[in-house]
């Protein structure tokens, strides 16, 4: 797919390497440029570990290469724009002004190759009072709403189980590059491209910021429930939690015959989704009832074989050991001088000519005598 792309992947920790590691798994080859005895932080972010590296860096990492230099030296400098002169796509993350202070901001990458496409992943954006204020995903899940609409009502703020900030900002980033290099098909000319972990959370926030750019009520935390359908949540069963997803109003209906309560399909109350959303706690409470006699298997079968949309809250072991994620051939191996044979998370898009995972992660400066050889700069 993006075979002969050459991709500079000078960022750390989670967004852009994931980013970088995107647009690896369609092709690209991708080099990552670590600080010499160091590496990405994320090499530490440890236990687990695969000897020295982490289980969270071995997720971030694959196809690619890497190379240690120090890009606040001169010749750590110069042989990084070596690399870039002949490259296509540049990722960094570095705090606001600092790829500049090193001599490798875009105004200089775009002499020395006209087409290059430098993507700027930050906290916050590249203007406004927060441009230069550092920042994880924990502070973007916090300072854009995130976590005051996690969780139960009434509760604390919860951070979401996974690191949502970073990893759709990679994604977006994967976007915004792969327009770019279209874009230059026609140009012959690369740009200069910008996105944060602020900005692609608002783009995120979907229903809520609708709803309230309608009514204009803050919203608040609902738990495992939807603010526009119901019943749309989780309930307790027996041995755990199920889910169940009711989207509109023939759903309902077939899901109302399937619990036995067929007289709620005309009740005033629960007959329509705004009446339901309306009344959701009462419904839910009736429902709660219901769902607590029986189990999370009792409730998946028995609700899925009468057209329902419902299904177990599953923990992660028994989602990798599900067969759905087996039949989609989700988790792959790939052989890596440390871990051996090294599980991955495959590409979630089903290509008519996938990539396959070329590389495992790479040791710290592994390909330093490969990537230096001829730049004057010692591997």
């Amino acid at each position: 797919m993006l075979d002969g792309i050459r991709v500079i992947d000078l960022s750390r920790i989670l967004a852009g390497p994931f980013c970088a590691m995107t647009l690896g798994d369609l092709g690209a080859d991708v080099i990552k440029v670590e600080q010499p005895g160091a590496g990405d932080d994320t090499r530490m972010m440890g236990p687990p570990s695969y000897g020295s590296d982490s289980a969270y860096f071995m997720g971030m990492n694959r196809n690619k290469r890497s190379v240690t230099l120090d890009l606040a030296s001169a010749a750590g400098r110069a042989a990084a724009l070596d690399l870039i002169r002949d490259a296509d796509v540049v990722i960094e993350n570095f705090i606001d002004g600092g790829i500049e202070k090193l001599g490798l901001g875009y105004d200089v990458l775009r002499e020395i190759n006209p087409r290059i496409i430098m993507l700027r992943i930050s906290a916050f954006g590249r203007t406004g009072p927060l441009r230069a204020k550092p920042g994880y995903d924990l502070l973007a899940q916090a300072m854009t709403g995130l976590m005051r609409v996690t969780g139960e009502p009434g509760g604390p703020p919860l951070r979401a189980g996974y690191s949502i900030a970073d990893l759709s900002t990679g994604l977006y980033g994967v976007l915004g590059i792969l327009a770019a290099l279209y874009e230059r098909e026609r140009t012959g000319t690369g740009q200069y491209l910008a996105t944060s972990l602020y900005q692609t959370q608002l783009v995120l926030h979907m229903h809520w910021a609708y709803n309230y750019f309608a009514d204009g009520v803050d919203p608040v935390p609902l738990g495992t429930a939807h603010p526009n359908l119901a019943p749309y949540q989780a309930f307790a069963v027996t041995d755990g939690h199920i889910v169940v997803a009711i989207a509109n109003d023939a759903q309902f209906a077939r899901f109302a015959r399937a619990i036995e309560r067929p007289q709620w399909v005309a009740d005033p109350r629960y007959a329509t989704n705004r009446a339901r959303v309306e009344h959701r706690a009462e419904l839910c409470a009736h429902l709660a009832e219901i769902f607590a006699r029986e189990s999370r298997a009792y409730w998946t079968e028995y609700l899925s074989e009468r057209g329902v949309a419902a299904g177990p809250v599953s923990s992660i072991a028994e989602v990798y050991a599900h067969a759905q994620t087996a039949a989609l051939g989700a988790v792959q191996t790939v052989a890596h001088p440390v871990a051996g044979e090294l599980k991955q998370i495959a590409f979630p898009v089903a290509l008519e000519r996938p990539a396959p995972i070329r590389r495992p992660p790479p040791l710290l400066g592994e390909h330093n005598a490969e990537l230096l050889a001829g730049t004057g700069h010692p591997a």
